[in-house]
């Protein structure tokens, strides 16, 4: 075994092992070709793809804001997020309001979701849930808790915490150039 794979067992050893879902349900969709969960508990409601008032100077990601019923809500493409791309509104697109709750001082979230289409409501139970893999998907590791298989496919279980974290969308927001 050479020194680099002796240290990067060494690493993987050293690193604790990923936390996989418990037992619960999970809402499937897609993001561009890739289908992905998100947790159900997070999921307020959803939305067919309105009106959005555009934000200048910001990245894609931030698709701009919308009314819900007296608040604005900012809207986060998923595609761009995950993917880069940002996502091409169609009949099928729908936006996701989630709601996720105060943490390290930060405040409670509620955003929309942009997405490609949903599904359906699934259950996945801890078991069939595996770790996701260092390389061989198309998202940022540290943006999915666990992947399982349906219908043939590879399912994404996102950690929606994770990737509408406030300080790295403030991140992105600032590092992009107008």
């Amino acid at each position: 075994m050479s020194r680099s794979q002796s240290s990067a067992a060494a690493a993987a050893k050293a690193a604790p092992p990923p936390t996989l879902p418990a037992a619960h349900q999970w809402l499937r969709l897609a993001v561009g070709d890739t289908v992905c969960a998100l947790p159900i508990d997070h999921v307020r409601e959803i939305l067919q793809v309105g009106r959005l008032t555009p934000l200048p100077r910001l990245p894609e990601v931030v698709r701009g804001v919308m009314n819900l019923r007296g608040a604005v809500v900012p809207v986060i493409d998923l595609g761009a997020r995950l993917h880069g791309r940002p996502t091409v509104v169609g009949r099928r697109s729908c936006i996701i309001v989630v709601e996720l709750p105060a943490t390290g001082g930060q405040p409670a979230l509620v955003a929309g979701v942009m997405v490609d289409a949903v599904f359906e409501v699934v259950d996945v139970a801890g078991p069939e849930a595996s770790a996701p893999p260092p390389l061989g998907t198309h998202i940022a590791p540290e943006h999915v808790q666990g992947i399982y298989q349906a219908q043939g496919r590879m399912v994404h279980l996102l950690d929606i915490e994770r990737v509408l974290a406030q300080h790295a969308l403030t991140e992105l927001v600032a590092a992009h150039v107008c």
